[in-house]
């Protein structure tokens, strides 16, 4: 076990591209302009943290960033100088040593193990294209709105991640019978006592399909600083709640984990549109889980002006692991439909491109994209409330007028 109030003398951050020396210090951003969120109290300051360009701040402590949506514009894959940032806790590793640092598995095992890096690498390693997108993710077009961070559409990014399945890992330490789930822990940790320690868990055979993953690679490079580094959880199609950033510990469970987490955070109404009337709490609720399906135009934005005739549109689509089977386009608000071209598919997990070429008449156009996944999950066209502000993926809309 590593202690994270003394945690390592040195660090080898090649994560940290431009920093000298090898720490995370100092923890501050640099001043920048500001954006304004399409929606109410929206300001933002746009900060640039180490390793990070200009980003959405919401918070500093701990740092809460926001992607730009424009970033989605670039490509299927988003840099990582460019990836959102999520902490709970505000106590955070500055300094970590990669030759020193190491991973236990513990619990209902056959034998404890600790792993370091050149021991996780010198295993068989897998790479997996995935979205990581944050459970409060276009919290801010709530309505009515609800408490918690108020993020437009950008607390999301995919990349390619590299490491080794945790299956693999578990492996090692030989799971005994009678176990049912598998706990995570990171180094960072709270500010006061009181306050609960980040922990969450995974079913045992959730935790064990091969595609759950540590990771320590991002897009070919070392994991940012900020999103993890030097290792990571990658749960491919579940909310980012559950990707633990600076694994610490790995721990087989033989009852339910009962940490806060799991059991008072992070919970959705159980059932079928996981939603309640507005301002209504739920009777019954279950942890957050696989995301839902969602489609985005990332080329013009709402109120933007173009020339009237053939205009190229494009966008993005993803969903929890099924893939994307289809993407539909209207230019009438909704009253016609013509399905887009659908781009590169780099795996069932990750974003999927699409293009369109629409014809738009002088005037004003509410364009709607909507998705459809291969388990013919879809968008529904209303949005649907829920007391946290989770699972938001009602077809947007972006209005335009050409001329």
């Amino acid at each position: 076990m590593l202690d994270r109030r003394d945690l390592i003398r040195r660090a080898g951050l090649t994560a940290l591209a431009g920093l000298g020396g090898g720490s995370f210090a100092p923890l501050r951003a640099l001043a920048g302009d500001t954006a304004t969120l399409p929606f109410g109290n929206g300001e933002r300051p746009l900060v640039a943290y180490p390793g990070k360009r200009p980003l959405l701040q919401m918070t500093a402590r701990p740092p809460q960033l926001e992607t730009p949506f424009s970033v989605f514009d670039e490509g299927a894959i988003t840099p990582n100088d460019a990836f959102f940032v999520r902490y709970h806790l505000a106590d955070i590793p500055t300094e970590i040593d990669p030759e020193t640092y190491r991973v236990s598995i513990k619990g209902h095992v056959e034998r404890e193990v600790s792993l370091s890096l050149a021991d996780l690498k010198a295993m068989p390693t897998t790479e997996i294209v995935a979205v990581n997108q944050c459970s409060g993710n276009s919290r801010g077009f709530f309505a009515p709105r609800m408490a918690g961070g108020q993020l437009a559409n950008g607390a999301m990014g995919c990349a390619r991640w590299t490491g080794v399945p945790l299956k693999a890992v578990l492996d090692k330490a030989g799971v005994k019978a009678g176990a049912v789930e598998v706990a995570f822990t990171g180094l960072d940790g709270p500010v006061i006592p009181e306050t609960p320690d980040f922990a969450k868990s995974l079913k045992l055979d959730h935790a064990r399909d091969g595609q759950v993953m540590l990771a320590w690679g991002m897009n070919g490079q070392d994991l940012p600083w900020l999103n993890g580094y030097p290792l990571r959880l990658v749960v491919p199609g579940f909310y980012g709640t559950y990707w633990v950033k600076h694994l610490e510990s790995i721990s087989v469970l033989d009852k339910p984990f009962d940490g806060f987490w799991m059991q008072k955070a992070y919970r959705i109404p159980d059932n079928d549109c996981a939603c309640t009337e507005p301002g209504k709490a739920a009777d019954k609720t279950v942890p957050i889980n696989r995301f839902t399906v969602r489609s985005f135009l990332t080329n013009l934005t709402d109120g933007a002006e173009v020339k009237a005739g053939r205009i190229p549109l494009r966008g993005i689509a993803f969903d929890g692991g099924s893939g994307i089977k289809a993407v539909a386009v209207s230019t009438d608000d909704g009253k016609t439909w013509t399905e887009a071209r659908l781009g590169q598919d780099l795996g069932p997990y990750a974003f999927r491109p699409w293009t369109l070429d629409a014809e738009l008449s002088p005037g004003a156009h509410a364009i709607r994209v909507r998705a459809t996944a291969n388990d013919g999950a879809s968008q529904p066209m209303e949005p649907r409330w829920n007391p946290a502000g989770y699972l938001r993926n009602v077809v947007e809309t972006t209005r335009v007028r050409a001329a």
